[in-house]
This record gives structure tokens, sequence and C-alpha cells, in this order.
């Protein structure tokens, strides 16, 4: 049965795009299928991660003017699994009938639609500020806040907690990025380290990285499940 997995953030540019991105590609790396959904669609962060022209887009989904499927991006084809992003890329009238209760709506029916294709699903959630941001995070089985591990980071955190109970969610999980040393985030159950900020993104699909086996750790964990993965500096996963 699959199961829907929100990356929350607690603040702008907390990395959680690229978090759910890593950890994507590691279960496509694993011959999984996995869809990342854009619950952020504002930000039109995740077209950064497809290359071409994205037409239609999630947004044009939300509005009813194509079909959920239509906005699929197939992404890392030479990857043993499925790995396809579901971005928004839109001018900025459709990006506002985009943020309407009916289209919050159509969003869940759009993750329900994903269900049916894939063995998991990611959800790219913003900060808590609009109507397609909590359709995002409530609809999801599971939910983990994404923290910059710095005191900005620890500062958002309480905050959005708080959020998420007022819309009857709760988190599940705490997952702290760029970790370089020690940091302020003491209720991170996951850390992700900095990484090189010249990689390619996804980084992960290389085994020799220090963020490949920290984000199959952190995926392990997050979606209760087993990865079957190679590192050579960390011995078997799994």
């Amino acid at each position: 049965m699959t199961e829907t997995l929100a990356f929350v953030g607690v603040a702008g540019g907390a990395g959680t795009t690229r978090t759910a991105v890593e950890v994507a590609a590691t279960l496509a790396r694993d011959g999984r299928s996995v869809a990342v959904v854009d619950g952020a669609p504002e930000t039109q962060g995740l077209a950064r991660y497809v290359d071409g022209r994205i037409d239609p887009d999630a947004t044009a989904a939300l509005v009813d003017e194509a079909g959920f499927e239509d906005a699929l991006v197939e992404a890392w084809a030479d990857l043993d699994g499925r790995a396809a992003l579901w971005p928004t890329h839109a001018p900025f009238e459709r990006l506002a009938r985009a943020q309407t209760p009916d289209a919050a709506r159509c969003l869940d029916r759009c993750v329900r639609r994903a269900e049916e294709q894939f063995d998991h699903v990611l959800l790219d959630v913003p900060p808590l500020a609009s109507n397609v941001a909590v359709a995002a995070a409530t609809t999801a089985d599971r939910r983990a806040l994404v923290a910059p591990a710095a005191r900005r980071g620890n500062d958002h955190l309480p905050r959005m907690r708080g959020r998420l109970v007022d819309v009857g969610a709760g988190a599940d999980d705490v997952v702290a990025t760029r970790v370089d040393g020690s940091h302020p985030l003491s209720e991170a159950d996951h850390e992700i380290p900095a990484g090189d900020p010249d990689a390619v993104v996804p980084t992960c699909v290389e085994p020799d990285t220090d963020l490949a086996p920290a984000v199959a750790d952190a995926t392990e964990a997050l979606l209760e499940t087993s990865l079957d993965l190679e590192f050579p500096s960390e011995g078997l996963l799994g």
C-alpha cells in the first residue's frame, strides 16, 4: 500500500525541495517507483530539477485544464526504478487560480491518483500559508518538518509544529539539512550533510558521496522501509 510523505519546510530556503528530490532519487536507485508532487506552486522550486519545457504543469491540473498524468515529468532514466516529478512552471494568473479551495481539493485528488501508480509519493510543501500547502500537508500519511541546521531553523521549528496542529495534523519527524558539525537542532531525528554546493543534483545517485548514505538512512526511517543499496565507504545498507 502506497504511503505518502510530506516534507514541510519550517521556513523558506530550508532545503525542502532538495531533500524531497534526493529521497526520491534514492528510492529510484533502489528500484522503486516514486512521484514528487509540488505542493509549493508559488515558489516553482521543483521546476529547477527538470530539463526542458514544462507544459502542462501542475497548476494546469489544479485548475482542471489538464490531467494529473499530463503534468508528470519522468526523471533520471538511468536509475533502476521510476521517478517522476510533478512541477510548477506557470504565469502569475494561473498561479493565483491554483491557490483556491477548489484547487486544494484537486490536489488531494491528484495525490490519490499518484498513489495508484507509484510505490511512494513525496510532497514538497512550503511553510503553511496557503490553501494548497495546507492540503498537501494534511493529505499525506506522514509529515517530516525540514529545518536548516542553524539558529534560524531552531527558531522556526516550534511555530511550524503549531501550525500543523492547527490544521489537524502533526509532525512525525524532523530533518535537519545542511549539517556541518554540531548544530542547535536538538529535536532533529535525521541529519542531512551540507554536501558540495557545486555537485550535480540529485547528488545521492553517486554512492561514494557523504550525502548518499545519510539520505538513505533517513529514507529508511522516514518511510519505515529497507533499502538494498551499497556504499563504498559504509558497506551494505539494509
